[in-house]
């Protein structure tokens, strides 16, 4: 008998274990899952702007977000005179890193759709106007032809790793392009560890992918253009759901100098020299990268909105363009995303 009982006795146990491994590893895939579910926040300040950073992950991966946008920064900031780009600026040639290569060779591209109405090269004229460094209006304001001989992206190359230009007094200023490079940098980073849903915003430039906390799309308030120069307003126009994309708003309604009661928008023309006359007061655009969205939304303000509404149809973007009288016109690629009222 005491044979036998030991023989059930084993059996049990062994149905016991085989049942505590089972549970084990069940439990292990919901903490699994729990913790991809499990989101996080990171915000701070980079390049003169605030960053609100939203992702599936743990907490500790937000230390990492600082270094990243700081080596963006040693790339493509002016406001470092040590960056590359400043470099760039006092000589006739400069070797690239990733950064700058990549925002460089996509504004090439984005100053070749828009006719020439994207160009980075107006770092003289943006100071002159006081929207650079120091923010104060110069003299220089009455030397624009002079400036425009200094401006054109075309004018430029790109060899063997190396931007070259042809006059060693132009400048360049990445600062409508940079922050969406940034959200799909940090982004990339993100995904890189294994993270599948994120926001990254960088002074109001979006990266997203996957889903936000209630697995849902991810829910973005778009701006209704109110003239505040302060910038401390916010009046919802209405709300867009996207994912994996980028999403960026370009306009002159919050940045801006007034003079005898001429206002002078942030957005210079490539071609008069001086801060465009638009009837477009934001525009906001969706493309598969932050750094596209960002340098479309400048050039559809730089071109109004009779040339930006050939440009987004002949390439088929997903644009919103709020207009001086109020009025909002939307292409056939963003209506989708828009979340009626």
């Amino acid at each position: 008998m005491s044979l036998y009982l030991g023989y059930f006795e084993q059996y049990i146990m062994r149905r016991i274990g085989i049942h505590f491994i089972g549970m084990t590893l069940v439990c292990m895939m919901l903490i699994g899952c729990q913790r991809q579910r499990r989101y996080s926040f990171a915000e701070g300040t980079a390049w003169n702007t605030l960053y609100h950073i939203t992702y599936s992950g743990p907490s500790e991966f937000g230390d990492s977000i600082r270094p990243i946008l700081d080596r963006i920064g040693k790339s493509v900031s002016v406001f470092d005179q040590e960056s590359l780009v400043s470099r760039l600026n006092v000589s006739d040639s400069c070797m690239t890193d990733e950064a700058l290569r990549r925002i460089y060779l996509l504004s090439v591209k984005v100053n070749s759709e828009s006719d020439g109405m994207f160009d980075p090269t107006l770092s003289p004229l943006i100071t002159a106007w006081g929207f650079g460094k120091g923010h104060r209006a110069t003299s220089d304001t009455l030397r624009l032809d002079s400036l425009l001989a200094l401006t054109g992206i075309g004018k430029t190359d790109f060899r063997s790793g190396f931007i070259c230009k042809p006059n060693r007094n132009m400048q360049f200023n990445f600062s409508a392009i940079a922050k969406g490079y940034g959200c799909d940098a940090v982004g990339k980073w993100l995904v890189s560890k294994g993270v599948t849903n994120y926001l990254v915003e960088i002074g109001g430039e979006i990266a997203c992918k996957g889903r936000n906390p209630k697995g849902h799309p991810w829910s973005i308030s778009i701006d209704k253009p109110v003239t505040d120069p302060k910038g401390n307003r916010h009046i919802n126009q209405l709300k867009i759901f996207v994912t994996d994309c980028g999403i960026a708003t370009s306009g002159n309604y919050r940045n801006y100098h007034e003079k005898k009661g001429v206002r002078y928008g942030h957005t210079i023309s490539p071609r008069t020299g001086r801060p465009v006359q638009t009837d477009i007061l934001s525009a906001t655009v969706i493309a598969p990268t932050a750094m596209e969205a960002d340098a479309y939304a400048t050039a559809c303000m730089a071109m109004g909105s009779l040339n930006a509404k050939k440009m987004i149809n002949r390439l088929g973007l997903k644009v919103m363009l709020i207009m001086d009288d109020s009025s909002v016109w939307e292409s056939d690629g963003f209506i989708r995303y828009i979340e009626r009222q």
